[in-house]
């Protein structure tokens, strides 16, 4: 038993304030009342002077924490990586993620369409901490890239957390208990039910609804309709007439995969686009055939250190590329030059489309595709490019403006999905959906959460992420920021937290100001800016994908609102009885700073969170 408090008595006036600690390590009898005499009366918290609220110690040690309940939305890349990296940094957390498709891997487990695969390198399309060094090809095909986020998940045992085949259908905030409610439907045998959390976090994806247009009479068209990111397997294209519609990342991949199959194609094209060599400047980029690794250099990476080595040459590039962005910067103008050569290039056999492809905007307006093969595609005499908007559809195609119907025996609309980051759900906080308050724009505290929806946190949410970098990675910061702020809540009695007005007003008037001197807000439809040409930029962070990493090394905690589960309000109430489990129960390491000189880094020396924690207790 540790020993009793000892206060030291003065000869004062008392106050009618006496507060009890009963069955703690104070006393021997757990029956018992412990005070403690202070100079300002008899008090077992020390001072309490006139003026001030009484305060009652809460008996337990600072380190026994209660478990935090979490939610995360959603298992592509950013619901996978949370399912690693969140039980790993926030100790005792319970995590449940909802997945409403049959596993893992979000897009790439959706988009199953021909020749679908990334635009970046596979070497830095995966995990910092899980590097695979034998991909098939330099820029993977779908099945492969899916294949190893679901060994990630594997690996790390993600799946027990997760409630595949479950979709969520709404979220609701109850101030009263801090607790979200959660509406969820399993898609097998239909049974709705709901469930309470401490934290909800969607990582819902950014083209995660896709949709087919609204164009007059689609619904009466009587041949094959199907979105790509909802592909048939069975569909079988061979000496078929077939319409692509759309010229985004999906119908760019689709058009030369389908061209040497079908009878003929007609690709609507709503917009020009430019076509780039590589996405991020990695080398002479993709081509319609698989660019494969020499065995000699496969070898040579199962030596860890050169294959680093290749990583870190290759991965530094997509840092290096942010200035392209810059409105009239040397870069974007060079990067102008080099697309006209090569896009000119690839339309030879038929130079006219140049002027109908190629855009008045300037390259990264709209997000950059390589697009290999595609414009050769164009050039084929059974493809025909239009440009004419759509009327509307008949029961066997498609008319023009110009009232010119193409008939066809299967439409692939390639249109995306929606690009206003809305979630495809209601979620409900003091009486508002937050579907309606982002209207017209999505507005967050650095692309993280949003004022008056407490405890509701995004990943890859609006302003989140860096527009150069790679993708995992700015998925890895932005879930160890949010650990940080989870173990604050978990760790300080916090019952509620979410970002203060101004802060947020301020973080917007630093995008607007930022995003002004980009090409994002040049007269170009894209997903950044909701398809709205001009329009607000919700789709990147603002600044470079480093300045982002720079920023969440930090967190501005006086940026954030807190209430605290004491019913004292005391914002201390969390330090407990003033002991550690460690010392109470005699076990554990007391020492746990200590190590061999050669050992310590003053940089990180009694910084690291986890030093010493290994005997925490949940309760």
């Amino acid at each position: 038993m540790a020993p009793s408090l000892e206060v030291e008595r003065e000869p004062v006036t008392e106050f009618p304030s006496t507060l009890a600690l009963k069955g703690s390590v104070f006393g021997n009898n757990k029956n018992e009342s412990v005070h403690a005499q202070s100079k300002y009366g008899t008090s077992t918290t020390g001072i309490s002077p006139p003026g001030f609220s009484v305060f009652e110690l809460e008996d337990q040690p600072i380190d026994v924490t209660a478990p935090l309940k979490v939610a995360v939305i959603g298992a592509g890349l950013s619901g996978i990586t949370a399912g690693v990296l969140l039980p790993a940094k926030v100790p005792g957390i319970s995590l449940t993620i909802f997945e409403k498709n049959g596993d893992v891997g979000g897009t790439w487990y959706e988009n199953t369409y021909p020749g679908v695969r990334c635009d970046i390198p596979a070497n830095v399309y995966q995990s910092t901490f899980e590097p695979r060094t034998q991909w098939t090809e330099e820029y993977a095909q779908g099945p492969e890239i899916l294949k190893y986020w679901q060994d990630v998940a594997k690996k790390y045992d993600v799946y027990k957390y997760l409630k595949l085949r479950t979709r969520v259908d709404g979220a609701e905030w109850d101030g009263t208990t801090g607790k979200w409610t959660v509406s969820v439907e399993n898609i097998e045998n239909s049974e709705k039910y709901q469930e309470t959390f401490d934290i909800l976090i969607t990582a819902v994806g950014r083209f995660n609804a896709w949709r087919l247009p609204d164009y007059p009479g689609i619904t009466k068209y009587e041949g094959h309709l199907r979105h790509s990111s909802n592909w048939d397997p069975n569909f079988q294209p061979a000496g078929k007439r077939v319409a692509v519609i759309g010229n985004g990342a999906s119908g760019i991949q689709l058009v030369p995969n389908l061209q040497p199959l079908v009878q003929h194609l007609d690709h609507y094209a709503r917009s020009p686009t430019w076509i780039a060599g590589s996405f991020g400047g990695e080398g002479p980029g993709r081509r319609l055939e698989p660019n494969y690794y020499s065995e000699e250099l496969l070898k040579s990476f199962e030596d860890p250190a050169k294959y680093y080595a290749f990583r870190k040459e290759l991965e530094t590039k997509f840092y290096g590329r942010f200035g392209t962005i810059i409105k009239g910067s040397e870069q974007n103008v060079g990067l102008r030059e080099d697309f006209t050569r090569l896009m000119g290039e690839r339309l030879k056999k038929k130079p006219e489309l140049l002027e109908l492809i190629m855009p008045d905007f300037p390259p990264n307006c709209r997000r950059l595709t390589p697009g290999p093969g595609y414009l050769e595609a164009l050039t084929e005499d059974n493809v025909s490019f239009i440009r004419t908007q759509i009327s509307h559809f008949t029961k066997e195609g498609i008319v023009t403006n110009d009232g010119i119907e193409r008939k066809v025996d299967a439409v692939i609309c390639s249109t995306g999905a929606n690009v206003d980051m809305l979630p495809p759900f209601p979620i409900i906080a003091n009486s508002k959906d937050i579907r309606e308050v982002w209207q017209p724009d999505p507005l967050t505290y650095i692309g993280v959460a949003t004022p008056s929806f407490p405890n509701l946190l995004f990943i890859q949410g609006p302003n989140g992420t860096g527009p150069s970098g790679t993708v995992p990675n700015q998925i890895e910061t932005q879930i160890t920021y949010i650990s940080r702020l989870l173990r604050k809540v978990q760790s300080q009695g916090i019952k509620s937290f979410s970002p203060s007005q101004s802060a947020t007003n301020d973080f917007i008037a630093y995008c607007d100001a930022f995003f002004a001197k980009t090409v994002w807000t040049d007269n170009c439809s894209s997903w950044a800016n909701g398809g709205k040409p001009g329009g607000r930029i919700h789709g990147h962070w603002p600044g470079s994908a480093s300045h982002v990493n720079f920023v969440r090394k930090d967190p501005r905690w006086e940026d954030w609102e807190w209430v605290v589960k004491s019913e004292s309000g005391n914002r201390f109430a969390w330090l407990g009885n003033g002991w550690t489990e460690k010392e109470v129960t005699g076990e554990g390491d007391l020492t746990p700073y200590l190590k061999r000189p050669d050992q310590i880094d003053l940089r990180s020396y009694h910084e690291e969170w986890f030093e010493g924690l290994t005997n925490s207790k949940i309760i």
